[in-house]
């Protein structure tokens, strides 16, 4: 180590790639982080772990102890899509992020988009609702009293609906100070109901915030007829999770859906798309999605940790946008450019 590199400041993240598309974007997403931090004078200390797929073949399981234990180490880290469905029955369903899930939509400049001046965030609750895995000290919140019948609990707190609220309002506050809250309390009356009424008690602490609510089925087709009049839209994990995908694909493609998990001490960025084992090894992924959450992990650890992350989280969303603008683009924007050549595209406009 030269003594250039020893004096840098630097900050420990986390680096799982996943399954599928993963081990192309997680490195195509290191490269763009190391360049853009490298410029403002810091540098992120990378902590690679076994992860999905290939963790089960090397460490007998797809989330091994060695990870587990050095993420309770870390502040951050970038995780790859992951393909629980095609693991062994006995692992299916283990990697299942939580906290606080924050998932722009934001139309790209130059891309195609349905939706192109579309420009809000999905704030989604992520512990709790009807996600069988996330919502039980122990077992599972889905049973089968005999083969032929099917259970799900779903489970809403007010612990839980007021740090989500929190969230949304908080964003909202630097946004545009407007607050969409999202339920089904005409149907599900007790827990969406719940969630709807604890969000608007905590939006009457924001009176600079506009507050309205949608049944998530109105919400639906509002994205589409008009999205771009949303801001901060909060809701719980399932209507969330659909909702997001749906407002990523408006607004140009899920390959460009960022999102970040969130706890008070920690954060995870990872793409809100899937592993898309299709189209695998084939250089066609696009790795925007992943770039952007890992920009917003460097702003959040750069606010926390008081090292110039922030400036390096703007530049590659600048980057990234200008990119796409000039033309450079992966086929689902309606470009032809591979994952690496988006990648050095991004890369040559950072170091420009």
């Amino acid at each position: 180590m030269t003594d250039d590199t020893a004096t840098l400041q630097t900050h420990r993240i986390g680096l799982l790639e996943g399954d599928g598309i993963g081990p192309e974007i997680v490195p195509a997403t290191r490269r763009i982080v190391d360049t853009a931090v490298a410029a403002v004078g810091v540098a992120v200390d990378w902590v690679p772990l076994p992860v999905g797929a290939s963790a089960i073949e090397t460490h007998g399981n797809p989330l091994p102890q060695v990870t587990l234990d050095t993420l309770t180490e870390l502040d951050a880290w970038i995780l790859g899509p992951h393909d629980s469905a095609s693991y062994p029955p006995e692992f299916r369903g283990q990697l299942t992020p939580g906290g606080r899930n924050i998932r722009p939509a934001c139309a790209l400049p130059g891309a195609a988009s349905v939706s192109p001046k579309m420009d809000l965030v999905v704030v989604r609750e992520n512990t709790e609702g009807f996600y069988a895995d996330r919502n039980m000290a122990v077992g599972s919140g889905e049973f089968m009293p005999t083969p032929d019948i099917a259970l799900a609990v779903g489970v809403i707190t007010r612990a839980a609906c007021e740090r989500i609220a929190h969230t949304a309002f908080d964003l909202a506050s630097r946004r545009r100070k407007r607050v969409t809250i999202v339920h089904k309390a005409n149907v599900l009356a007790r827990t969406t109901g719940l969630f709807r009424d604890v969000c608007q008690e905590v939006g009457r602490l924001y009176p600079s915030v506009t507050v309205d609510d949608q049944h998530v089925d109105a919400m639906a087709a509002l994205l589409v007829r008009r999205g771009a009049d949303f801001d901060v839209i909060v809701t719980e994990n399932m209507f969330g999770d659909i909702l997001s995908d749906l407002a990523a694909e408006l607004s140009g493609s899920l390959g460009t859906a960022a999102s970040i998990n969130a706890s008070r001490t920690k954060a995870m960025a990872q793409a809100a798309h899937g592993a898309a084992p299709d189209i695998a090894g084939q250089g066609r992924a696009n790795p925007i999605a992943l770039i952007l959450s890992a920009a917003m992990l460097l702003d959040r650890v750069g606010a926390r940790a008081d090292i110039e992350f922030s400036a390096a989280a703007r530049a590659i969303e600048d980057a990234v946008r200008a990119t796409v603008a000039a033309g450079v683009a992966t086929a689902d924007l309606g470009g032809t450019a591979s994952t690496d050549e988006f990648t050095a595209a991004v890369i040559a406009r950072l170091e420009a």
